[in-house]
């Protein structure tokens, strides 16, 4: 099958975006593929086959999107093979992520300032500016994704 350039660089671009939040460019790849393919639901072949990678390499990149909650397994009725769509509510699960690792920092900043306790306020001061940021974060993420919540279930 022939693919636009378009779609190609599309899924390349889903790749580095993923790489440059530390997860593999390989699961990137399959996450952008499955956001713009027809049919929504992709089987191991037409991945490796649009993809031009292995058997191997797709089938642990699908087990990770799937660790991961972005990605299901689905089987249709009547056909023997299995097949991965973008799971419903993925979206949520990566701002779910962010917040648990501003959560894990803001954390990390508290253990750190227990640690300088008995310090002059001026040593704390990078522990504090990282505490206080997380908090935020950790504080108004919360807030925002109910927003967005509420307002998707408008439209």
């Amino acid at each position: 099958m022939k693919y636009a350039p378009e779609e190609k660089h599309f899924v390349e671009e889903v790749g580095l975006m993923f790489e440059r939040v530390g997860l593999p460019k390989m699961a990137g790849r399959i996450f952008g593929w499955l956001l713009i393919a027809q049919p929504p639901h992709q089987s191991m072949s037409e991945l490796t086959e649009f993809l031009q990678a292995s058997k191997g390499s797709i089938s642990t990149m699908t087990r990770l999107l799937i660790q991961l909650r972005l990605i299901d397994r689905v089987s249709l009725p009547g056909e023997r093979r299995d097949y991965f769509c973008i799971k419903p509510g993925a979206w949520s699960q990566i701002n779910q992520s962010q917040i648990e690792r501003i959560q894990a920092f803001r954390q990390l900043a508290d253990k750190g300032l227990q640690l300088l306790a008995d310090r002059e306020p001026r040593d704390r001061l990078r522990l504090e500016e990282m505490r206080d940021i997380h908090a935020f974060w950790e504080r108004e993420l919360p807030l925002l994704h109910q927003r967005w919540e509420t307002e998707r279930t408008k439209s």
